[in-house]
């Protein structure tokens, strides 16, 4: 980025009133040659006015040194060039006092009076003194060259150094609004910068917490299961090998789905061909977008649910329900309403709130009676998971199975971004409830 306006602003350097060095030394130049001129001039001055010649040349000196004070101020050098006007004296001054009350920030109603003074007393003065010389002279010359010479004169010496002033303060107002709305342009589009910024990391921020949610779906409930088939295992090996090798093939065929799906994933991080677009800009080969990690989690928790490509949904809630009864939980399913489709995303959340439910009575209350209330309404779909409390305490964490707090969360992210209403808590009886209201027009 650039330095903005404020930044290019730099505090005077030079001596006095002055912002530079260049300008002080232009300013005694300036006046020392002026000096010069008007102390020349002051020889005439002095033998026509009958006062010392001395006398003359100072003061042609100091009236000619007051070009010093023009950028302070240039009022008072055009008010000393009037002045000094019938002794025919101060025309640098002159020009270079018009120029800079001209450029500089001098109301234009005074440039105008004093500018117009200035031109009047040039064509005055002018008149008189080409009327003397023609006298003198003893020239005739036509009634129109006097006042042609007086007005000409005048124009020549008034109307150059103010136009070219007024040009210069209109050209300096240009650059300093273009550098303003360059200023103004800078700051906006860094705001846009850091406005950007706010929403990448936003964007990210949401992004990781979807890869999470996707990922415990995927993980949560099938491992969940397999460790509980595990603990059943355990317990009737011995006294019905049969059932021990019917739940074996359970875990097994659990285990093999999940690392299946794990895998999928995982591969997703690693590949650099496929749908993730090759890395650019120097960035690791393993460097894969969140985007498109969280797409290949979300569509391998699909896959777990058995929904193929568009993801789980309510009919397939018999299934779920089924892989828990085959756990050794027993779970109720009611259904009130009239059954009837809903947007995709609507029936995932259904279905994922169920799932999680189940999931979490598997860690905690394993064993325990469920009951699974699913409501078909006019424009929103109610889901209701509800445990009594296991039967043996302590059985929810007889299998061992960690909690990492995320399954509540998790479903109350889902829900209310659909902009339903999500509930969970302990219930009067000792066991546990999870309710959702999800808006499906």
């Amino acid at each position: 980025m650039t330095t903005t306006g404020e930044d290019r602003a730099t505090a005077p350097t030079g001596p006095w009133w002055w912002t530079r060095w260049r300008g002080a030394v232009l300013d005694g130049s300036l006046a020392l040659v002026s000096a010069v001129e008007c102390g020349l001039e002051g020889v005439p001055f002095a033998r026509d006015a009958g006062i010392p010649t001395a006398v003359g040349v100072v003061f042609g000196v100091l009236a000619g040194s007051v070009l010093l004070v023009r950028r302070r101020w240039p009022i008072a050098v055009v008010l000393m060039v009037i002045a000094v006007m019938p002794a025919q004296m101060g025309y640098l001054m002159g020009l270079v006092g018009l120029y800079t009350l001209a450029a500089y920030e001098v109301p234009r109603r005074v440039v105008a009076a004093l500018a117009g003074m200035s031109l009047l007393g040039t064509m005055i003065v002018t008149f008189v003194r080409v009327q003397q010389d023609a006298a003198r002279a003893d020239l005739t010359l036509g009634n129109w060259f006097v006042p042609f010479a007086a007005v000409t004169t005048s124009l020549g010496l008034t109307a150059p150094p103010v136009l070219l002033g007024l040009y210069v303060r209109a050209r300096r107002r240009l650059m300093e609004s273009l550098r303003e709305r360059a200023d103004s342009l800078e700051r906006e589009l860094q705001l846009l910068a850091e406005r950007a910024e706010e929403r990448a990391e936003w964007a990210r921020r949401e992004e990781r917490t979807r890869i999470a949610r996707e990922m415990h779906d995927v993980v949560a409930h099938r491992v969940s299961l397999m460790v509980v088939h595990a603990a059943a295992l355990q317990a009737v090996a011995r006294k019905d090998p049969e059932k021990a090798v019917k739940n074996a093939a359970l875990v097994g065929d659990m285990g093999r789905q999940a690392l299946a799906e794990l895998r999928e994933m995982l591969g997703v991080l690693r590949s650099t061909e496929g749908q993730v677009p090759a890395p650019r800009g120097g960035k690791d080969e393993g460097d894969v977008p969140l985007a498109a990690v969280g797409a290949a989690a979300a569509a391998a928790a699909s896959r777990a649910a058995g929904g193929g490509a568009e993801g789980p949904c309510l009919s397939e809630l018999d299934e779920l329900i089924g892989q828990s009864v085959a756990a050794g939980t027993t779970v109720e399913l009611s259904v009130e309403g009239e059954a009837r489709s809903y947007a995709p995303e609507v029936e995932q959340t259904a279905y994922r709130v169920v799932q999680e439910a189940l999931t979490n009575v598997h860690k905690h209350a394993a064993g325990a009676k469920t009951y699974v209330r699913l409501a078909h309404r006019a424009s929103e779909i109610a889901v209701q998971v509800e445990n009594e409390p296991p039967s043996v305490p302590g059985a929810g964490s007889a299998a061992g199975l960690p909690s990492g707090g995320n399954g509540l969360v998790g479903m109350r992210e889902r829900v209310v971004a659909l902009g339903g209403v999500f509930v969970s808590g302990p219930t009067e009886a000792g066991g546990f409830r999870v309710s959702a209201v999800i808006p499906a027009p």
